[in-house]
């Protein structure tokens, strides 16, 4: 049995105070979520605060990227030695704005899962098609293709140690939702393009849904059988909403 994951990605949000009134509230109600793993992603400045914070309790926290490189002339990067330095569970690799906006390749999101990987952290890898992909019908090509980068890099059983995020970018931010239909259909086809290779690695492998998640739809999403959690975006930065979602796995 695979125990659902709700991951929030707080992106380039949040400042001491609204931050600290945040981990209050999901301290406060962490306790009603009784079957999800409940993680937060802050930007990098507030990692030290959140493990002030979240130290002890049920709630484990992460970097929202993660270097390729151990140490070293690379101004503004941070090292997965860095991030375990401060207590982190997980590294989100590949997320579609980094893939977008700083032009990261399949190849250098698969050697940041490996790197990531190889400290002890949990890559959450994401994948997924914009509106134009899906328009053309090739979704199941694009996340095949992230998809395989990592597994060529790495060999398949890597897997076991990250998570999937399945993120339609025409989704990410838009109020518009894969409905859950459409969501299962893509879950299926990573799990069984995984199981093809090692059935108990599929078997085991959670692949969470990102695309305006919300506790109003979070329940029949999470109701799909390949749907294993979230990466929670814009409702990651509400307490309520977030841990509403978390309830949604009960």
């Amino acid at each position: 049995m695979r125990q659902p994951l709700v991951a929030g990605n707080w992106k380039m949000n949040g400042s001491r105070a609204s931050v600290a009134t945040l981990l209050d509230g999901l301290k406060a109600g962490v306790g009603e979520v009784r079957n999800a793993e409940m993680a937060v992603c802050p930007p990098f400045i507030y990692i030290p605060q959140v493990q002030e914070a979240l130290r002890g309790t049920a709630i484990s926290w992460g970097g929202q990227d993660v270097s390729t490189e151990a140490s070293g002339a690379f101004t503004g990067e941070i090292s997965a030695a860095m991030l375990l330095d401060f207590g982190c569970t997980y590294a989100i690799v590949g997320h579609s704005e980094r893939r977008t906006l700083h032009g990261e390749s399949d190849e250098l999101v698969a050697k940041k899962f490996a790197v990531a990987r190889a400290a002890g952290l949990k890559p959450i890898l994401c994948i997924g098609e914009t509106l134009e992909e899906r328009e053309q019908g090739i979704t199941e090509q694009v996340c095949a293709r992230q998809l395989d980068a990592v597994i060529e890099l790495e060999g398949v059983a890597a897997l076991a140690d990250g998570v999937i995020a399945y993120e339609p970018v025409w989704a990410i931010g838009t109020g518009k939702v894969a409905s859950p239909e459409q969501a299962q259909d893509v879950h299926a086809f990573i799990r069984g393009r995984v199981a093809a290779l090692d059935n108990a690695v599929a078997e085991g492998l959670r692949i969470l849904y990102g695309g305006s998640m919300k506790p109003g739809n979070a329940a029949e999403l999470l109701a799909k059988p390949d749907i294993d959690g979230g990466l929670i975006g814009g409702a990651s930065l509400k307490a309520e909403d977030f841990l509403g979602i978390g309830l949604a796995a009960n």
